[in-house]
């Protein structure tokens, strides 16, 4: 039986800066679209504070826990997953349809799901996910696969058996802290954009494009990845080294 539960959609909602001058003013739209021009236009100023995603702690490549437990053999694997669809590839990849039981777990952020296929109720995919929200590991899935042996282990002993596999499957597996990142952009004249390149290298910024299609000669929007908490101290880095104000859209 599957338990399902999903997060509503977070909204943007725009980033107070600390005062006039300090830093870029900060605009937001549901999206990023690709056109420099349209995300221009799209922007609305910012007026109040924004919550951006927290850095969450995941797994560095995929980890496997193998325990026999009253002649039955469970086979865990877990690895870092970035959303539903990429955790039903997983579990498509490594379920054996040979084996009993391929039970399983997931988590990314606030969405979960988990799935006992075939066992009792409540003793396999729930201890599953149970051992995930105890290690503090997110964005990941686990797959239990089980052999049956010919010994009934109770509602009890699956529990038990499901949740300790998953649990010892995660226990000092390798991870990562995880920053997340924003989409970017800036309107810059053409000759401040040496100055604005030195200070996303400086920052960090990754996947840097350009586009002068933005209906206004002289100008370029410089668009980019950050993380979401550089995004101030980026802004008011630009305005200090262009001497002038350079809006970041979001």
């Amino acid at each position: 039986m599957a338990a399902v539960r999903v997060a509503p959609r977070l909204r943007s909602i725009p980033l107070l800066l600390p005062g006039p001058g300090a830093a870029a003013a900060i605009h937001r739209s549901n999206s990023f679209r690709s056109s420099a021009a349209d995300s221009a236009r799209a922007m609305s100023s910012s007026s109040s504070t924004s919550s951006s995603p927290s850095p969450y702690t995941t797994l560095v490549g995929r980890v496997r826990c193998e325990r026999e437990i009253k002649r039955s053999k469970f086979i865990a694997i877990a690895a870092s997953v970035p959303n539903e669809r990429a955790a039903m590839s997983f579990l498509n990849e490594v379920k054996d349809p040979r084996a009993t039981h391929n039970c399983w777990a997931y988590k990314v952020g606030e969405q979960f799901r988990y799935n006992d296929d075939g066992e009792p109720s409540s003793t396999a995919g729930k201890p599953i996910y149970s051992a995930i929200i105890s290690s503090g590991i997110d964005m990941v899935m686990v797959v239990v696969i089980r052999y049956f042996g010919g010994i009934k282990l109770g509602t009890g002993g699956l529990v038990r058996a499901y949740g300790g596999v998953a649990s010892e499957c995660l226990k000092d597996a390798p991870t990562c802290l995880v920053k997340p990142k924003a989409h970017v952009g800036m309107e810059v004249p053409f000759d401040l954009l040496g100055t604005v390149y030195h200070q996303l290298q400086h920052f960090q910024a990754e996947d840097i494009k350009q586009d002068y299609d933005t209906g206004k000669d002289g100008t370029v929007v410089v668009m980019f990845k950050v993380e979401y908490e550089k995004i101030e101290s980026l802004g008011s880095a630009v305005n200090s080294a262009c001497s002038r104000k350079i809006d970041l859209l979001l």
